[in-house]
């Protein structure tokens, strides 16, 4: 019986959405604020970043859009080693200029803790300020998982700020850790276990993490603190 979904696998032709999404998403946050301070540059920085990493998962992962086009998510699959973007040290260097530095700490952050079993990794959950922003975070967060769900691999998500914990532990999400970003902030590091198809024992929280992996983990995931948009993830 085919059931219909409320998305969409995004193509190559979807980039540009993709990539606006998430940065309308990321620039009113304090996360945002802090990779990019001054507030004229940081929607052209935040965008060149994050077209780095659609582009590189449209190739080792999967995006999807809601029908509506209002919200999307972008997943790595990491069942085994992902090379670096091309060209990425020099992209991102042209990307951010003299806040570059900011952005190889987060990466530094952020890869250390990464698990090292097998998962998808949600690296954006971007659902733009709206008045449905949450329902539209949720949708895409939950229409998503019906789709990755069935690579029968546990999922994995760094979330920043603690405004929308609940829509990720509503939806199965367990807590790792929880790690502070160079500016103080708390970050959460959650888990969920595949509910349709599993191999080995998903179920089961990773013990052992790694040490960095073989390239650097995709930035800008987070989520958004209170009165900013809702998640990017």
């Amino acid at each position: 019986m085919h059931v219909s979904l409320p998305v969409n696998r995004a193509r190559w032709c979807d980039i540009d959405w993709l990539v606006d999404l998430v940065t309308a998403t990321v620039v009113p946050t304090s996360l945002g604020a802090w990779l990019v301070p001054e507030q004229r540059e940081r929607p052209a920085m935040i965008a060149a970043v994050a077209r780095i990493w659609v582009e590189h998962a449209l190739l080792f992962g999967d995006a999807f859009l809601l029908k509506d086009g209002t919200a999307a998510t972008v997943w790595f699959h990491r069942y085994r080693p992902i090379p670096p973007p091309p060209r990425y040290d020099e992209r991102l260097d042209d990307a951010c200029g003299h806040h570059v530095v900011r952005f190889r700490r987060l990466d530094d952050l952020l890869a250390a803790r990464r698990p090292d079993e097998a998962h998808n990794h949600l690296a954006f959950l971007a659902a733009p300020p709206d008045v449905d922003r949450a329902g539209q975070a949720a949708a895409v967060l939950a229409g998503s998982h019906q789709w990755m769900d069935n690579l029968g691999l546990p999922t994995y998500a760094e979330v920043h700020g603690r405004a929308n914990l609940r829509l990720y532990r509503r939806l199965g999400y367990r807590n790792l850790h929880r790690v502070s970003r160079p500016d103080g902030a708390a970050v959460d590091l959650l888990w969920r276990a595949a509910s349709s198809v599993q191999t080995g024992n998903p179920s089961r929280p990773p013990q052992q993490l790694d040490s960095g992996g073989p390239g650097p983990l995709p930035r800008l995931a987070m989520m958004a603190e209170p009165g900013g948009a809702p998640v990017c993830c």
